[in-house]
């Protein structure tokens, strides 16, 4: 008998966790950079939701596709201050 495999965790809580920066970055742009997707694609992904309105969320390989996002615009951030 094989075993059952477990769907991966859809994580459907992303705008909370993006909270403190909510609003200091141009989410469409971000979408549009790191994901070649459209806003209201992204922001679906935030809200937790798919595209019919029901339960969606981002993927474990879209979860590391946005954090490797935000590391990379941390970095940009930071190298703009050094120019300082």
């Amino acid at each position: 008998m094989e075993a059952l495999k477990e769907a991966p965790a859809i994580i459907s809580d992303m705008k909370r966790r993006m909270g403190d920066i909510q609003m200091a970055i141009s989410w469409r742009d971000f979408a549009n950079t790191y994901f070649q997707r459209s806003s209201s694609w992204f922001y679906h992904k935030m809200d937790g939701i798919d595209g019919n309105g029901g339960t969606g969320g981002f993927t474990p390989d879209e979860a590391e596709q946005m954090r490797g996002a935000l590391c990379d615009l941390a970095d940009r951030i930071r190298r703009a201050a050094e120019n300082i």
